[in-house]
């Protein structure tokens, strides 16, 4: 990286930063474009497939544990948690490199999966769907996972960052996204290969993101609490 000591970003990585992020768009158009295409008819008996199972789990109970899931990838939710874990882990660092880290994690997920639905063209899977409203053919890629390891798996490396030296726990959030994708499967909103392409794009640039504003664990950051000694 990176950033200077007080956070700002050191522009001279900003082409680095767009390349990466054009890479990681034509990899997802790419995968788009194979799975609804060439490679359509051995993907979609095995994606549909698996949807189908989800479909013939269902039950009242279940449905209301997929609709608290979902609610966890809504774009609403997870910036709304960003935006709080941004200003707390800010705070924490007195470095405004957290908030750098998030607000470009955002915007190139969202970007990648902006155009990802705009030129890429799938129906959801043949199931009912339990989320009602959604476009029948923006299937690809899942924005709901997307955001969801976007902001639980950014807060995660923030914490590791922060505290590199604390026990693993932060990695439990990761969680929150294996439960976001088991409800969009479940209320057939998406294939798997839609979430796999989700979990493709928005961890290598979240991955991208941390290499190059975070840098090294610790750097930059405020001394030690009591889970750093």
């Amino acid at each position: 990286m990176t950033t200077s000591d007080e956070g700002r970003p050191g522009w001279r990585v900003v082409p680095t930063l767009l390349v990466a992020w054009a890479a990681v768009l034509g990899v997802v158009l790419g995968l788009g474009w194979l799975i609804t295409g060439p490679l359509q008819s051995a993907v979609d008996p095995w994606d549909n497939g698996v949807v189908r199972w989800f479909a013939g789990e269902r039950s009242a109970d279940l449905n209301r544990v997929a609709d608290a899931g979902t609610l966890l990838g809504e774009t609403v939710v997870g910036v709304a948690v960003a935006a709080v874990a941004a200003v707390a882990l800010s705070l924490w660092a007195r470095s405004l490199r957290p908030a750098v880290f998030v607000a470009l994690v955002l915007a190139g997920v969202g970007g990648c999966y902006g155009i990802a639905t705009v030129l890429i063209s799938r129906d959801r899977p043949p199931v009912r769907i339990l989320d009602p409203g959604l476009v029948p053919d923006d299937s690809f890629p899942s924005g709901h996972l997307g955001t969801a390891v976007a902001v639980y798996g950014g807060i995660a490396l923030l914490l590791r960052w922060l505290a590199p030296r604390s026990r693993p726990w932060p990695w439990l959030l990761l969680l929150v996204p294996v439960v976001v994708a088991l409800a969009r499967l479940y209320q057939g909103a998406h294939h798997p290969t839609d979430e796999l392409a989700s979990v493709f794009y928005a961890g290598t640039w979240l991955a991208v993101v941390g290499s190059v504003v975070l840098g090294e664990r610790g750097a930059g950051r405020a001394p030690p609490g009591p889970t750093d000694r």
